[in-house]
């Protein structure tokens, strides 16, 4: 703390102070008759109460984004590239150098230098200019700040570096109140973390970066005298941006102030002048297009989670607010992203299609029971880059087509919708052991005068008659893909309670026709079982994890954690649940699922799967799961999960998703999700799947003359007329 004195001296020590700044400015800029009456007015203005700036400086830093180990970088967002570091956390000799070349008196005076601004009268009179300014470390601190307070409006930043005397006299001021306040470390160490050091880099953490990729604690003395040589000319003594000669030069200068004040040795001067300049420019990561080298992959979350956080009020009430929070709060954010699961994810992503191909293979993983992203994968780079050949979205993009919104509706899944049925069927009252004599070809009461309809009605017909045709129950019904089961079980409960069903478990209708089909005429939605309303792997992959958690849906979060500047946690991170199913409705339709995959029900009733390979990946692992094939393969869909994970990915053209991929990529999409959840659950313990109770399986009993048949096939869905006119098939999403 600076040395007491009495208010009498304080005051003179102002009024001294304040005359020596108006003179070192009058003497280049105001007619001498106008210096004493401007000097004595302001000077003997009452103190200014210190601005809770000065106080708590509110100065931007870069947020962090982390994966979910808290350790691996993904990416940050600055508009300051700045960070603080605590005094400990600097190396000694930084510490010195900055004293040394900016104020060595720092530890004697009480905020203003009268020695300092005498002498720069003195060199101002004799040059016929202002060369030199007279101000303090602690003058210097309260000028960054001012200039820098997001609080304050525009014209008041700029006041602060008006080469007016009130200006001068203001800043002494307030630098003695604060020396007042805070020890002489603190006010060094609040200086050290706002200075600007030229090429972006403000406060020393971001200098140590920026010149030399290492952190302030390990600078050297050479590095520290060069950095602390920068303040005074950023820009032009820049060794990356500017004169390296000049740069050379301040540290020389820096490196004989330190000797004069007794901080190093002529010897030591001597030893760090000859050392060359060893430069290892490293540029700030700076948005989601700039995630870690290698990783372009990462910004798919990193994009949404951007999305995310400008919806959350806890961080502005504006989405403006929001943004300039992510960029200059400071924040430390570890997300929701597993970098093993990622990795295994774009793996699989990008051997199904290549980074050229115009089809894409979205993957998405979720953690059941809290909704946390676990990955988010394409073969698609994340990047801005220019696309050769007149390409619009590939290989590069920064479209979300994983998460869908921003113009992206997401792609139609098939017979993956027919777990809503299912549960819809459930949840009425109906049991697992429910039977129907599922035909070809079925005459539904939905209007259709297109080509293939039944005496003027919708007519849907099985993919593979000779397997999928006859009785059938839930658990087979959704192993072999049974579309004449579903839509005749749609039919019994409702097909707006099957759509308010998909839209509980998180399902949102991005497309326009989807949203006004679900709005005014659900009740007559004859395809929705079947999968033409466009969705996401996102969106897919948390519906069947609301499943997996036995009812307990979860806004999909892609936070662990969010840590404030000042360390305290954001409360956003915990997950946001609720019950939307029955436990015991969501263990009916888990037991019907594991007939797609290859494995085996409670009751004994699965007696073949359209992704049996399922099983043999996970390695006999509890799991379950459902294909999905769109109107003539334009997309290929599977989702699996078990009790620690779910994964969904969709086969589209996502230019055009009417487009088809072919039937010939499902096995490859089905392996691509099975090898992302077998590396999920790799090394996490084996959970089994709780068998639903015996009043909602019912009675497994089929008729003696209606037996399964024959051995598993592929879900390649292919459907007849959609319900009504030609404009009402469009609506019902093209398939």
């Amino acid at each position: 703390m600076a040395p007491l004195r009495s208010p009498l001296s304080r005051l003179f020590t102002v009024l001294l102070a304040g005359v020596l700044a108006g003179l070192v400015l009058a003497v280049a800029v105001l007619p001498g008759n106008l210096l004493f009456g401007l000097v004595t007015r302001s000077a003997l203005g009452a103190y200014a109460a210190l601005p809770d700036a000065l106080r708590t400086p509110a100065t931007p830093q870069r947020s962090y984004i982390y994966a979910n180990d808290g350790k691996t970088l993904i990416t940050t967002f600055y508009d300051v590239n700045r960070t603080d570091v605590p005094l400990s956390e600097i190396a000694p000799v930084m510490r010195q150098a900055i004293v040394a070349a900016e104020d060595r008196r720092f530890y004697e005076h009480g905020g203003a230098d009268l020695r300092g601004l005498f002498r720069a009268v003195v060199a101002n009179v004799k040059g016929g200019g202002t060369e030199q300014g007279g101000s303090t470390l602690t003058m210097q601190y309260v000028r960054n700040v001012l200039k820098t307070d997001p609080t304050r409006t525009a014209e008041e930043r700029q006041a602060a570096t008006d080469p007016t005397v009130g200006r001068k006299i203001q800043e002494i001021r307030y630098a003695s109140a604060l020396e007042k306040s805070l020890s002489k470390d603190e006010i060094l160490n609040r200086y050290l973390n706002i200075a600007y050091f030229g090429s972006g880099a403000y406060g020393i953490a971001a200098a140590s970066q920026r010149y030399f990729g290492k952190e302030p604690a390990q600078l050297t003395l050479a590095e520290a005298a060069l950095l602390a040589g920068l303040v005074q000319s950023p820009d032009a003594y820049s060794p990356v941006d500017g004169d390296q000669d000049q740069a050379l030069a301040r540290r020389s200068y820096v490196l004989d102030s330190m000797v004069q004040t007794g901080a190093i040795t002529a010897t030591q001067a001597a030893q760090a002048k000859a050392e060359k300049l060893v430069l290892h420019p490293t540029a700030q990561a700076n948005g989601c297009t700039a995630t870690a080298q290698g990783h372009d992959d990462w910004g798919f979350i990193c994009d949404y989670l951007r999305r995310w956080w400008l919806t959350q009020p806890a961080f502005g009430a504006t989405t403006e607010e929001r943004e300039q929070a992510l960029r200059r709060g400071g924040y430390t954010v570890v997300t929701s992203l597993d970098p093993k699961i990622q990795s295994a994810a774009q793996k699989q992503a990008t051997e199904v299609y290549g980074y050229d191909n115009k089809n894409a293979l979205p993957i998405a993983a979720v953690e059941p029971g809290t909704g946390r992203v676990l990955a988010m994968a394409v073969n698609r780079h994340y990047s801005l880059a220019a696309n050769p050949n007149g390409q619009e979205n590939y290989p590069n993009t920064v479209n979300p087509l994983i998460s869908g919104g921003g113009g992206v509706d997401g792609y139609q899944a098939g017979s993956t919708f027919k777990l809503f049925t299912m549960l819809a069927a459930l949840e009425s009252g109906k049991t697992l052991s429910t039977g129907f004599d599922a035909p070809a070809k079925l005459p539904t009461r939905y209007p259709d005068n297109g080509e293939g309809n039944c005496g003027g009605h919708w007519c849907p017909a099985n993919a593979n008659p000779d397997w999928m045709d006859g009785y059938r129950m839930m658990w087979d019904g959704f192993g072999r893909s049974v579309n004449t089961y579903f839509v005749w079980l749609a039919e019994q409960v409702g097909q707006d309670k099957v759509v308010e069903m998909a839209q509980r478990l998180g399902i949102t209708f991005r497309a326009d026709a989807d949203a006004k089909f679900a709005k005014d005429n659900a009740a007559n939605w004859g395809s929705f079982t079947l999968g033409v309303a466009a969705t996401t792997p996102l969106d897919i992959a948390n519906a069947y994890a609301t499943v997996a958690s036995e009812g307990m849906y979860c806004k999909p979060l892609p936070v662990v954690s969010v840590t404030a500047a000042n360390g305290e946690q954001v409360q956003v991170a915990d997950p946001s649940c609720k019950r939307v199913l029955d436990a015991d409705v969501a263990r009916a339709a888990t037991d019907a699922a594991r007939c797609p995959v290859g494995q085996q029900s409670a009751y004994g009733q699965c007696n073949g799967g359209t992704a049996t390979s399922v099983n043999d990946i996970l390695g006999g692992r509890p799991v379950a799961g459902k294909t999905g094939s769109s109107e003539e393969n334009a997309t290929e869909t599977f989702v699996g999960f078990t009790p620690q994970v779910a994964v969904a990915g969709i086969a589209a053209n996502p230019d055009d998703p009417t487009k088809s991929v072919g039937s010939a990529v499902q096995s490859q999409v089905i392996d691509a999700v099975a090898h992302v959840i077998s590396t999920a659950v790799k090394g996490e313990p084996e959970k089994d799947f709780t068998a639903p109770s015996q009043q909602l399986a019912g009675n497994p009993h089929r008729p003696a003359d209606r037996p399964p048949t024959r051995p598993d096939r592929t879900d390649n869905q292919q459907r007849t007329n959609d319900p009504g006119s030609l404009l009402e098939r469009w609506l019902a999403g093209r398939g």
